[in-house]
C-alpha cells in the first residue's frame, strides 16, 4: 500500500477508537476524520462529495432526512402513544412479552421497507411504553435495532446491500425471499430466545405499572385525527412506493423527500414543528463516516484487504463461501457495510464466473449478503439503523454507548453468523 493508504489507515482507527472510547463526542470524531482525510489527500471533494462509491452517500442522508420529518409530524397526532398502550396491553405489562412483540414487529416491518424506516417509526413507541411501564428504554432500542438488521436480510428491499447485491449478481426480489428469508425466520427465532438471556436483568414486571396499562383507552391518546389520516396516507404512499421500487424506479431517498414535501405542504403543520424532530447530529455523523469509509475505498484499502481473502480461499468454493461469510461479517462491524459491498461485488462476481456462473457458485452471493447484513449487529456503527437508534436515544435523554450496544451485538453477530454456516454449506455445497 501507498504512504497515503497507511496513512488513511491510521486516521480510520483513530477516529474509531475515538468513537469506541467515547473520549469525544462521536460527531466530533467522524467529521474531524473526515477532513484530515481530506487533508491528506486520501480523497478529494470529487470522490467525498460526488462519488457514488466513494463518497457521501445521499440516498441514506435524504431518506433519513425525509422520514424524520414524516415521523416529526406523525408524533404530534398522538399515535405513538396509541401504538405503545396497545403494545403494552397486548403484552399485558409483562417486558419480555413486549420485546418480543416490538422486535418481531420490527423484523417483519424491516423486511417490506427498510431498517431505517422501521427503527425511526418504532422508537418513539418503545419510548413511550417503557416510560408507561418504569422499564430501561435502551435494551429494547438495542434489541430493535439488531431484529431490523435481521429482518432486512430476508428481501432485496430490506437492506441498502441487498439492492446492490442484486444489481451486480442479477438477482430478483423472489431470489431473496427464496433464498433468504427461510433462514431470516430461523434467525429470529433464536433471537427472541437471545433477548431473553441477555437481557433478562431489565424484565422487571410491575403490577401496578401494568394494571394502570390495562385500564386505559388507547384511543384516546389521538389528539388529531385529521392530521393523523394525512399523515397515515402519505406515509401509506410512501411505503407503497418503497416496495414498488423496482417497477417505479424512484430511489427511496426521492420517495422520503416527496413524501415529507406533499405532508407539510397539506397539513397545517408549520416548518419549524416538522424539522424539529430531526436529528441532525445522525446526518452528521453518517456524512462524516461515509467520507472516511470511501478514503479507504478510494486509497485501495478495502479492495486489497478483499482480495486477499479471496486469494486466501484458493478457488474452493466451500472455503471461498464460508471466508466471504465471516470476512465480511468482520468488515461489516467495523465500517458501513453499504461502501463495503459496493466494493466487494465486482470480486464476487468474478469469484462466481471462475466457480461456473450459475448453479453452486450463487452461494458466494449469498455469502456475501448474510455476512453484510448480519455484521452490521456486532458494533454501534455497523449499520445505518444502529447509529439512528443511538441518535434517537441520545436525543431522548437516553445515551447507549457504544460499548453497552456492542457488547450485546458481538454475541448475537456469532450466533447468527454460525448459523449461517450450516446452512448455506447443506443447501449448496
Amino acid at each position: 500500500m501507498t504512504v497515503t493508504a497507511w496513512l488513511a489507515v491510521a486516521v480510520f482507527l483513530g477516529a474509531y477508537a475515538l468513537i469506541a472510547t467515547e473520549k469525544i463526542h462521536r460527531v466530533a470524531a467522524a467529521l474531524g476524520g473526515a477532513g484530515i482525510m481530506l487533508l491528506i489527500h486520501a480523497t478529494d471533494a470529487g470522490a467525498a462529495f460526488y462519488d457514488e462509491h466513494t463518497g457521501i452517500d445521499w440516498n441514506v442522508v435524504f431518506l433519513l432526512l425525509g422520514m424524520m420529518i414524516i415521523v416529526g409530524v406523525l408524533k404530534q397526532t398522538g399515535v405513538f402513544e396509541y401504538l405503545a398502550i396497545w403494545a403494552a396491553k397486548r403484552a399485558k405489562g409483562y417486558p419480555y412479552r413486549l420485546m418480543v412483540l416490538l422486535v418481531v414487529i420490527t423484523a417483519v416491518a424491516s423486511a417490506l421497507l427498510d431498517n431505517v424506516t422501521t427503527v425511526l417509526l418504532i422508537a418513539p413507541v418503545t419510548f413511550l411504553v417503557c416510560e408507561r411501564l418504569a422499564l430501561p428504554a435502551a435494551p429494547f432500542l438495542i434489541a430493535e435495532a439488531m431484529a431490523s438488521n435481521i429482518g432486512g436480510a430476508a428481501t432485496l428491499v430490506g437492506d441498502p446491500p441487498n439492492i446492490i447485491i442484486a444489481s451486480r449478481a442479477g438477482l430478483s426480489f423472489n431470489d431473496f425471499l427464496i433464498h433468504m428469508a427461510p433462514l431470516v425466520v430461523v434467525l429470529m427465532i433464536v433471537f427472541v430466545g437471545l433477548c431473553r438471556v441477555l437481557f433478562r436483568k431489565y424484565f422487571r414486571y410491575d403490577p401496578e405499572r401494568a394494571a394502570e396499562i390495562m385500564a386505559l383507552n388507547e384511543r384516546e391518546a389521538i389528539t388529531d385525527r385529521r392530521l393523523l389520516w394525512q399523515s397515515l396516507v402519505v406515509l401509506a404512499l410512501v411505503m407503497v412506493a418503497f416496495v414498488l421500487h423496482p417497477v417505479l424506479h424512484y430511489e427511496p431517498s426521492v420517495v422520503a423527500i416527496l413524501g415529507a414535501g406533499i405532508l407539510v405542504a397539506v397539513t397545517k403543520v408549520t416548518t419549524q414543528d416538522a424539522i424539529a424532530e430531526v436529528e441532525w447530529p445522525t446526518l452528521v455523523f453518517f456524512a462524516g463516516l461515509f467520507v472516511m469509509v470511501g478514503a479507504l475505498v478510494e486509497t485501495g484499502v478495502i479492495g486489497q484487504i478483499s482480495q486477499a481473502a479471496a486469494e486466501v480461499t484458493q478457488g474452493q468454493l466451500g472455503l471461498t463461501a464460508m471466508g466471504l461469510l465471516w470476512a465480511s461479517a468482520g468488515l461489516s462491524a467495523i465500517v458501513d457495510n453499504i461502501p463495503y459491498v459496493a466494493t466487494m461485488s465486482p470480486i464476487v462476481a468474478d469469484l462466481v464466473q471462475a466457480a461456473g456462473g450459475n448453479g453452486p457458485a450463487q452461494v458466494l452471493w449469498w455469502a456475501l449478503a448474510f455476512g453484510a447484513d448480519l455484521g452490521g449487529n456486532a458494533t454501534a456503527v455497523g449499520a445505518a439503523a444502529n447509529v439512528v437508534v443511538l441518535g434517537i436515544a441520545a436525543r431522548n435523554g437516553t445515551p447507549i454507548s457504544f460499548w453497552q450496544f456492542t457488547k450485546y451485538g458481538l454475541i448475537v453477530t456469532l450466533v447468527t453468523i454460525a448459523l449461517c454456516v450450516p446452512y448455506l454449506w447443506l443447501r449448496y455445497l
